[in-house]
């Protein structure tokens, strides 16, 4: 594994060269399989593989060899782009989007199956060489077609495709596939003419790539979309309910929604249904020049694993998952918010606050704040503010109770009570020195580094 200071050590990425969207998590045999998108040359996004690794308890990682690789000639010759995993009468199946050579923006629905379902560690997957939809339906003008997402609702099993049209509107394409051969196209889930989802997200996406769609406890549904203007922006989420269409498909009624996370490097998030919880980790883009991503040698990585859901506002919910907690080395390196404690490479920390309180993480040789976090539960925000760092702050409305931060090399994951995240990338320069002080009165801290999970 790289050994670059700002490489993150516990979350999913390759050994080296890129990454980009989380694809497929799936339990299979009592683990967790993740997929990912990722160019196995270089740290470019080109040349897109599925990478693939996989965990009996969401904090030990094992890699594998890389599960898709395009096929010359093939429907996806040019890319092995994302998609979703599913288990189709007891054979893994990945559902994908094939790109080829005269790539235009619309893809194709590719399958490829596991070749020995019994092997726990799903290495061999054989793709079918033909797709199960060639391109978006007639009469759409859509000129953007990826991303398809399988789901069951109604006793049927539906699949979700992002799409763009050529006057700019995006939208959520729906299909039947409750026969994962034979697929049905059955309307627009959702559009951006939607009154919910222009007020939530605005007017600037053209496009809504990498659709999710998640069950709560409540029985509300969460409809998850990454935002593309011909670059990635954002992500946004849509609570609401599934409703029959009256032609045999489907409907997302739309009642409200927000920022899935506020930070400036998330995106492409991907879910896992479980029974009691549904799982969602996002990618991490690189924000430094493509010329340090060259000299490092690798570029992104895929966000701690966070249990996402609704509150009864229909707002979002999301903590870290529980597991990460076996990550935690066996004593806290700090109890009480005394003076300037040094903080370690990876580490997992929670401050609450009764009043105003600022958590300093990083400050520069001359002893300016570099990196705080700052709780206001009077104003109700919580402030992530880079300080020199060249970022404007990012401020989270919310009770601003308590957070959770999550440090990883690079990779800044704070949680907001229960209600928001921000995902930023931090690299240490020359001078910066990480270390810890909490200012606030009644403030309360404790922190833990991040050591490799131990079994037994």
């Amino acid at each position: 594994m790289n050994v670059d200071p700002d490489a993150p050590r516990f979350r999913v990425r390759p050994p080296a060269n890129w990454i980009n969207d989380p694809n497929g998590p799936f339990r299979w045999r009592d683990r967790y399989h993740l997929f990912y998108q990722h160019n196995p040359e270089a740290p470019v996004h080109t040349n897109v593989h599925w990478g693939h690794v996989s965990s009996p308890d969401l904090a030990h990682w094992e890699h594998h060899p890389i599960a898709l690789t395009p096929t010359p000639g093939g429907p996806d010759e040019a890319g092995c782009w994302s998609g979703c995993m599913v288990d189709d009468d007891g054979v893994p199946t990945a559902v994908y989007t094939g790109i080829d050579r005269h790539h235009t923006g619309l893809g194709t629905i590719c399958l490829a199956r596991s070749v020995v379902p019994d092997d726990e560690t799903l290495t061999d997957w054989k793709p079918l060489p033909t797709p199960v939809v060639s391109g978006p339906p007639e009469g759409l003008d859509v000129v953007m077609f990826r991303d398809p997402f399988v789901f069951r609702a109604a006793g049927r099993r539906w699949a979700l495709v992002g799409a763009g049209h050529a006057d700019g509107t995006p939208s959520v394409l729906l299909y039947d596939c409750d026969d994962l051969a034979d697929w049905r196209f059955a309307g627009v889930l959702l559009d951006g003419n939607d009154p919910v989802a222009t007020d939530v997200f605005g007017d600037k996406a053209v496009g809504w790539e990498c659709p999710q769609l998640f069950a709560t406890q409540s029985g509300a549904w969460v409809l998850v979309v990454s935002l593309w203007d011909g670059d990635p922006m954002s992500t946004g989420y849509l609570t609401g309910r599934l409703e029959p269409d009256g032609d045999g498909g489907l409907t997302f009624a739309a009642r409200g929604g927000g920022q899935l996370d506020h930070g400036r490097d998330f995106y492409a998030p991907a879910v896992l249904q479980e029974e009691d919880r549904a799982l969602m980790w996002g990618w991490s883009w690189e924000s430094r020049t493509q010329d340090e991503v060259d000299r490092a040698g690798w570029a992104g990585t895929l966000t701690a694993p966070r249990v996402v859901g609704a509150h009864p506002d229909g707002t979002l919910s999301v903590v870290p998952a529980p597991e990460l907690h076996l990550l935690r080395a066996p004593e806290p390196f700090i109890t009480a918010p005394d003076g300037r404690t040094p903080l370690p490479r990876s580490y997992d920390l929670t401050v609450t606050a009764r009043t105003r309180t600022t958590v300093g993480l990083l400050r520069s040789a001359d002893g300016g704040p570099e990196l705080t976090v700052v709780l206001d539960p009077d104003a109700g925000t919580v402030t992530v503010d880079r300080g020199t760092g060249g970022r404007a702050p990012v401020v989270v409305r919310a009770p601003a109770r308590q957070v959770r931060v999550l440090v990883d090399g690079s990779l800044l994951e704070v949680f907001v009570d229960d209600r928001a995240t921000v995902t930023e990338r931090v690299y240490r320069r020359d001078g910066d020195v990480a270390e810890l002080t909490v200012s606030g009165a009644g403030a309360t801290v404790t922190g833990w580094e991040q050591v490799p999970p131990t079994h037994g």
